[in-house]
């Protein structure tokens, strides 16, 4: 497919930190997405969960399907857009490398504990996890992957602005990302794609979960439209096709509308090449003012209703008590931790050193081995 002239091109890409051969066979773009993939992190990320804790339920989304769900529908809008599907992929695959187990529970438990220590942020740890913690390549800490993937998980969400988040700082010091820019529409694309897959699957996650009903969701903004046209099209549908076919709807909605804004916004802007997108001070990939706010609608009911149901509620204290037994723990106990991690505690100096060791160590994590470790060390 002919690439759009503000598309990322990977023959002139900005390179990696540390200079490699080119592949024979594989462009830039496509071995920074591999190398993802292979990752150890993307791996755990099989039982590290959204809402719900992994043991709840096998049909509930884990981070590692909500990550592939991400990547088919950044695909497909950027294949839409004529932009470089390889390195939107890349950054879908990479964007939630970062996150602790029990999804932003974990997260704002772990930073509650290293506020004393500059803090914690899941997209810094993606970073920190592709540039550093991955130690499997002979010639480099991380992954050493392109520019053009690092800059789109730093900043797909935007402009970096204010104090740099740990991680993201000391990384940026030494390869600028250019963080006070907008991200290429690779990057813009691939954080769209985020808000679809999760607006979409957290609906029927909750509808899975009993927390609410479908005539209750079908009150809701799109989705009412969704189920009124599956009403007509196949009358008398069983619960679970009715189902299945309106939020599949609900999806082409959101895709449809990102198509559509970000084809309007790019004609008029006419940006000439990849920089031009990040030099126009605004985000060109994004959802009309209309449907952003019917889906503003959706997750005020999606919060009130599933992220403050009691249940999820209650559940979320538990697992935040295990965060916030197991960091004091390892922090005294260093013992405890594999010998691959005391090497680095040995070369620590100083209680905020550690403590980002212990972090390093706590957000890599799943939600099993949390657990399991939680009852193993502690009862």
């Amino acid at each position: 497919m002919e690439l759009a002239p503000y598309a990322c091109d990977p023959a002139e890409s900005r390179g990696r930190l540390y200079t490699e051969a080119i592949s024979t066979f594989r462009s830039p773009f496509q071995r920074d997405r591999d190398r993802i993939i292979h990752s150890s992190a993307f791996r755990r990320l099989k039982h590290k969960t959204q809402v719900f804790v992994e043991h709840e339920g096998d049909h509930f989304r884990t981070r590692l399907t909500h990550s592939i769900e991400v990547a088919q529908v950044a695909r497909t809008i950027a294949g839409a857009l004529g932009l470089n599907g390889e390195l939107t992929e890349a950054v879908a695959l990479a964007h939630d490398l970062g996150h602790t187990p029990f999804g932003h529970t974990g997260e704002d438990a772990l930073a509650a504990l290293m506020a004393p220590f500059g803090g914690f942020d899941h997209n810094a740890q993606a970073i920190r996890i592709v540039t550093s913690l991955e130690r499997h390549y002979a010639g480099f800490d991380g992954l050493n992957l392109t520019w053009e993937t690092l800059e789109g998980i730093a900043k797909h969400n935007g402009p970096v602005e204010g104090p740099l988040p740990y991680g993201l700082a000391e990384y940026n010091a030494r390869h600028d990302l250019e963080l006070h820019t907008h991200a290429s529409a690779e990057a813009q694309v691939a954080a769209l794609a985020d808000d679809i897959a999760y607006n979409n699957h957290d609906l029927m996650d909750g509808l899975r979960a009993g927390l609410f009903t479908d005539d209750e969701v079908a009150d809701l903004p799109i989705v009412e439209g969704a189920y009124a046209e599956v009403d007509r099209c196949w009358p008398g549908l069983d619960a679970q096709r009715r189902r299945h076919e309106a939020l599949r709807r609900v999806f082409g909605v959101m895709v449809t509308d990102v198509i559509g804004t970000a084809r309007a916004r790019l004609a008029k802007a006419a940006p000439a090449n990849a920089q031009a997108v990040r030099d126009l001070g605004r985000p060109v990939v994004r959802f009309s003012d209309e449907v952003w706010r019917q889906l503003r609608e959706i997750q005020a009911f999606l919060f009130s209703r599933m992220y403050r149901a009691p249940e999820v509620v209650e559940e979320r204290e538990r697992v935040t008590r295990v965060i916030e037994d197991l960091f004091p723990l390892y922090m005294r106990r260093t013992d405890l931790l594999p010998a691959e991690w005391r090497e680095d505690v040995a070369r620590a100096e100083g209680a905020p050193e550690l403590a980002r060791i212990v972090a390093d160590y706590i957000a890599g994590m799943t939600d099993r081995f949390a657990l399991q470790q939680h009852a193993r060390l502690l009862g």
